[in-house]
C-alpha cells in the first residue's frame, strides 16, 4: 500500500518548518495544503479496508484460541473417563490449533500495526491541514491589513493632515455604535414578554413532581420494613 510506505514521512513532518522556508507562502500554501488533502483522501480510503483486516484478522485469533480451550477441556474429559486414547487425539488436535494460531497471531500484529499507522496518519494530516488553513488564513489576513495600511498612507498623504483621518475614523465608530444600538433595540422590541403565569406554574409542577417522589419513597420503605 503506497501510502504505508509514506508513513515516517507523513507523520515526521512539519507544517510550520515547511511554510517557515517557503518563498511565497501565499501562493505555495495553496498547493501544499492540496497536497495534503489528497493524501488524507487516500488515507480515508484504505482506512477502512485495513481496519476490516485488522477485525477479521483478530476474529481469527479469537477463533482459534477458542478451539484450543475446548480441546484442551476435552481431553480433559477424556482422561477422568479414563480414556487415554481419545485424550491423545485431544491434545494433538489442540497442539495443531496451536501451531496455526502461531500464525494466526503474526497475521493480527501485522494487520493491527497496519490499523494503527492508518489512523496516526488520518489524525496527523488532518491535524496539518487545520494548522495549515490557519497559516494561511493568517497570511491572507496580514496581506490583506498590508493592503489596507498603504492605501490609508495614500490617503493620508493626499489629504496632508492626519486630522481629517482621524475625524473620519471616529465617524466609522459612532456609525458602527448607532448601528449597534438600533439593532439592540430592535432585539429588545422582538422579545415576547415574560409569562409570570408560565413560570411560576413550571415551578410548582417540578415541586409536585418532586413531592410525588418523596410520598412514593417513604411508602416504599414502609412496606420494606426499613422505617
Amino acid at each position: 500500500m503506497s501510502i504505508l510506505s509514506r508513513f515516517q514521512d507523513i507523520i515526521s513532518s512539519n507544517v510550520n518548518a515547511v511554510l517557515d522556508k517557503m518563498e511565497n507562502p501565499e501562493k505555495m500554501i495553496d498547493q501544499y495544503l492540496r497536497n495534503m488533502m489528497n493524501d488524507l483522501a487516500e488515507v480515508k480510503q484504505n482506512t477502512a479496508s485495513v481496519m476490516a483486516e485488522e477485525t477479521r484478522a483478530k476474529r481469527l485469533v479469537d477463533e482459534n484460541e477458542a478451539e484450543v480451550v475446548k480441546y484442551t477441556e476435552l481431553a480433559k474429559k477424556a482422561l477422568n473417563a479414563g480414556n487415554d486414547d481419545d485424550a491423545r487425539v485431544f491434545l494433538a488436535k489442540k497442539q495443531e490449533l496451536e501451531d496455526v494460531g502461531v500464525g494466526l497471531s503474526k497475521t493480527y500484529a501485522t494487520a493491527h500495526e497496519n490499523a494503527s499507522k492508518m489512523r496516526q496518519m488520518h489524525d496527523k494530516l488532518a491535524s496539518d491541514i487545520e494548522k495549515l488553513k490557519g497559516r494561511r488564513a493568517l497570511i491572507k489576513a496580514q496581506l490583506s491589513v498590508a493592503d489596507t495600511q498603504e492605501k490609508l498612507n495614500a490617503m493620508s498623504k493626499s489629504v496632508g493632515k492626519s486630522k481629517g483621518a482621524i475625524s473620519s475614523f471616529q465617524r466609522m465608530e459612532e456609525k458602527a455604535a448607532r448601528r449597534l444600538d438600533e439593532a439592540n433595540a430592535m432585539a429588545d422590541l422582538n422579545e415576547e414578554p415574560v409569562d409570570q403565569a408560565k413560570s411560576l406554574e413550571e415551578k410548582y409542577a417540578a415541586k409536585q413532581g418532586s413531592a410525588a417522589v418523596e410520598d412514593e419513597l417513604q411508602r416504599m420503605k414502609n412496606e420494606m420494613g426499613l422505617e
